[in-house]
């Protein structure tokens, strides 16, 4: 293709980006858009113009653009499809340009990484590919080139395997066949040579990558074993043996003695390096240092570990070489701090048309508070993150006070694991303002005004600082890393959240309309383990009503504006249609007004 030239008159060509077996890459922009973004434009062209290998290579490409769609609607750390389209038997992929650098920028021949850096570069790596495998999607080419670091330091997937084909399509003895072995030799372990790849392929494959960041050398130039065919590698680095051993399994030449997929591989790796910390053993004592934590399975350093590394390494390393996120997750495990509590749950992902596809099992850490009487309070630990706050012009049913869209980082916290209950009010409050009764059900008909004195007196009670959550962390508290409408997925159904089912979301069917709240926890929560996010009431915000983005912060800070009496509601209600009860959806509301489709939930800081 022509610099210059437009494709379906959206996409204008800027430069060529590089080129492969699968054919070329090119950066563009969507010149049909007001502010004209950056894409990338995969073309693919088959080999061969036979009837059969096109309609194949069409079956593929959809198969991928399938893949593509599904995997970047439910990360962010995949970019996203915006288009794919056939035109005279040429195949054309859009997604999202990913703003940063590949790992060649970080691992680079003849230079060693440390192994506190690996360990952390393995942990970002299989994290973002464990949710690639619950989709049972095999990648099939990870190395340097195929993973980025964003500008925000998240690590991003890209370049997906089966797209690769549609280029070695030809046809031999009147059969459709691939001349391409897809994979990159040195990261591709025996199996997918064969062209029988597996899940443990791309565990191998992230298994050669840290070894390449540990010895400097790369994998294709690493020497085996004759009899085993064993990778030999340990006498070219400097690595503890637990970490020596969780590598070694990772890139087993018998797949069968692998790890069996990315998150097996990551619940190997943080037990044995990163250690549960140990109750104290005494009373804890006062810190100065806001508990923290990192976007990571539920798992922190031991204060001896730390105390190790940081010896080994000093201090001053050890901020360099993990980030402050990482740092503020050191020192407060430093101090002996709240004690945790863990708890397993599941999740369910549903696709447009609201069928779960999936029910993966997630955990999280949390904290209870003993309100008396029986009643309590659970409180999880949420991490702190950035992600896009507001709703892309595409979504549909939105409205315009959702944008514009902008990245917004938080800082950890700890929120309600449910709104706050009848119960929990009473014994706080003293009184029961709802309609709908029920000692478990969300309390309602509670005022702006209502929520902050109920936040005041349960912080005089329990000598821990309560709040409502700020908008910002609200919506990131519900997203829990999706960037779909709901957390969910593409829709809701009745079956997952209460809200009135006979306005339907998207292609999702009607459904049942209760008519009153429903009891908390009665429906799947999402992966930060927060329950009714998405409907049953609406809850309570810091920040002041604003018809738009345009000047919000984003540090995750309440957005206060004295001029503007109107507070926010967010996440919907047992009343409201499904459109409003999305991620993005916001509402207002006189801070002395009271309604029984409003409730809240709290959030609290540690100290």
């Amino acid at each position: 293709m022509l610099v210059g030239s437009i494709l379906r008159n959206h996409y204008k060509i800027i430069n060529k980006l590089g080129s492969g077996g699968f054919g070329d890459t090119y950066l563009a922009e969507d010149v049909d858009l007001p502010d004209k973004p950056q894409c990338v434009v995969k073309h693919l062209k088959p080999q061969s113009n036979s009837p059969a290998v096109l309609q194949l290579a069409q079956e593929l490409f959809n198969r991928e653009a399938e893949f593509l769609y599904r995997l970047g609607r439910l990360s962010n750390q995949i970019p996203k499809l915006l288009a794919h389209f056939e035109e005279n038997g040429e195949f054309y992929l859009v997604q999202e340009f990913v703003n940063g650098h590949d790992l060649t920028k970080e691992i680079i021949p003849g230079q060693k990484l440390n192994e506190a850096q690996v360990v952390q570069l393995l942990q970002e790596i299989l994290q973002v590919l464990a949710f690639v495998h619950q989709q049972n999607v095999i990648h099939r080419d990870i190395k340097p080139q195929n993973i980025m670091r964003r500008r925000d330091g998240k690590i991003i997937l890209i370049d997906f395997g089966a797209v690769k084909e549609i280029q070695g399509m030809t046809i031999a003895q009147g059969q459709v066949t691939s001349t391409v072995s897809i994979g990159t030799a040195g990261y591709m372990p025996s199996e997918q040579a064969l062209g029988k790849p597996r899940l443990c392929s791309d565990v191998y494959a992230v298994g050669m990558v840290a070894i390449q960041a540990l010895t400097g050398i790369l994998p294709h130039t690493l020497p085996q074993d004759a009899n085993t065919g064993e990778v030999a590698w340990q006498d070219k680095a400097n690595v503890s043996q637990e970490l020596a051993d969780i590598l070694t399994n990772m890139v087993r030449y018998k797949f069968n003695e692998r790890y069996r997929d990315a998150d097996a591989a990551l619940q190997a790796l943080m037990p044995t390096v990163y250690q549960p910390p140990q109750p104290p053993p005494q009373q804890p004592q006062p810190s100065q240092t806001t508990q923290s934590t990192v976007l990571s399975p539920p798992t922190d350093w031991t204060r001896r570990r730390i105390i190790q590394t940081a010896g080994l390494m000093g201090g001053s390393f050890l901020v360099a070489v993990f980030g402050r996120e990482i740092w503020q997750t050191v020192s407060s495990q430093l101090k002996p701090g709240l004690p945790l509590q863990n708890f397993s749950f599941q999740t369910v992902t549903v696709d447009a048309n609201g069928n779960i596809t999936n029910r993966p099992k997630h955990s999280a850490k949390y904290f209870t508070e003993d309100l008396g009487n029986g009643v309590t309070l659970d409180m999880v630990q949420i991490p702190g993150g950035t992600f896009t706050m507001g709703s892309p012009a595409e979504e549909k049913l939105r409205d315009n006070d959702e944008s514009p869209q902008h990245q917004v980082t938080v800082q950890p916290f700890y929120m309600g694991r449910y709104e706050v209950t009848q119960a929990q009010y009473q014994a706080i409050m003293g009184n029961n303002p709802s309609n709908f009764k029920g000692q478990k059900r969300p309390v309602e008909t509670v005022s702006w005004n209502d929520a902050v004195e109920f936040c005041k007196k349960l912080s005089q009670k329990t000598g821990r600082t309560y709040r409502l959550p700020s908008e910002a962390e609200w919506e990131y508290a519900c997203r829990a890393g999706t960037t779909t409408p709901f957390y969910f997925g593409e829709t809701i159904t009745t079956s997952l959240v209460n809200y009135n089912g006979n306005y339907p979301y998207g292609s999702a069917p009607k459904g049942e309309y209760r008519k009153q709240t429903t009891d908390v926890g009665t429906f799947p929560p999402n992966t930060f383990g927060l329950y009714d996010m998405h409907g049953n009431v609406w809850e309570w915000c810091q920040d002041t009503w604003h018809s738009n983005y345009n000047g919000a912060p984003t540090d995750g800070s309440a957005w206060i504006d004295n001029k503007n009496r109107s507070r926010l509601l967010r996440g919907g209600s047992w009343v409201a249609n499904s459109w409003v009860c999305r991620s993005a959806g916001r509402d207002s509301y006189n801070p002395g007004a009271v309604g029984n489709p409003v409730g809240f939930r709290v959030c609290a800081v540690v100290v």
